[in-house]
């Protein structure tokens, strides 16, 4: 069985809220990343506490830690880099979560991302090493302008790193928004389902400027989940559907559009015969 998860920022920005929105919608785990408006990443141990107790208080869990580990610049050094990496498993363990998302790295100014393979590698595999003992995942997450923006190098970071502690989350909207993809299901699903164990819902139009109802774009999300069904996924599906505002780091949607992609998800999961909770 799927279970539902939601990237609740995209809700609202006060952390009270976006929990009071998940227990109405009867999902019981969130994505954590923004937390009254600041990145998880970024809480002091009061505030943590603070959220993880109003999780508790709701009876909500965390699928993952939807970290920005691998969302800068080559550039940026890479030992300042690791401390927050190592901050991010500490995070995990708090929070009790396997998962924690990833990137693979803008290109410095003036170079082209695959020209950093190298680099990149090597960054993704001294973090994966620091995973040795531990039971925690680093799923990485197709994005724009990445290393891993395209699924022929996502699967190439995989079977690179070669460590059952990195595998992918599949994010379809993004294909779409960054490949201009309308057949990602053909295209993209294909080279990376033996590696992807998390995924995101996520829609949207080619040349649209913001995500749509999930089954409504060009995302091929009826199609997704019937293929998940069809293999008995046992993973997440995390809403982020960006339908109000699209950003490079987060989006936004409100509660009344993401009660409308939470329904819509729920509907189209019932008509493929995905069962989900």
């Amino acid at each position: 069985m799927a279970r539902l998860s939601a990237f609740a920022d995209e809700a609202a920005e006060d952390f009270a809220a976006q929990v009071d929105f998940l227990s109405r919608e009867g999902i019981s785990y969130l994505e954590l990343r923004l937390v009254n408006g600041q990145n998880i990443m970024d809480l002091n141990r009061r505030e943590l506490a603070q959220t993880r107790l109003m999780l508790q208080d709701h009876g909500i869990k965390i699928s993952a830690i939807g970290s920005p580990i691998g969302k800068v610049s080559l550039e940026e050094p890479f030992d300042q880099h690791q401390e927050k990496f190592k901050h991010a498993v500490e995070l995990a363990s708090y929070f009790d979560t396997a998962l924690i998302r990833i990137f693979s790295y803008f290109a410095p100014a003036g170079r082209n991302i695959t020209a950093c393979r190298e680099e990149v590698m090597e960054r993704l595999a001294a973090q994966v090493e620091l995973l040795k003992k531990s039971d925690i995942t680093l799923v990485h997450e197709n994005e724009a302008n990445i290393y891993g923006q395209t699924p022929d190098r996502c699967v190439d970071i995989v079977e690179t790193i070669n460590s059952p502690r990195l595998r992918l989350a599949y994010d379809p909207g993004n294909f779409v928004q960054n490949e201009r993809i309308i057949n990602n299901m053909d295209i993209c699903w294909p080279v990376m389902k033996d590696y992807v164990v998390h995924v995101h819902i996520k829609d949207r139009k080619v040349d649209a400027e913001t995500g749509c109802l999930p089954g409504r774009g060009d995302g091929q999300i009826k199609e997704l989940l019937a293929e998940l069904a069809k293999i008995n996924y046992q993973g997440f599906l995390t809403l982020e559907p960006h339908m109000a505002v699209s950003g490079v780091f987060s989006g936004f949607s409100g509660p009344e559009l993401f009660s409308q992609a939470i329904a819509a998800v729920r509907e189209i999961a019932a008509e493929t015969g995905l069962s989900c909770a």
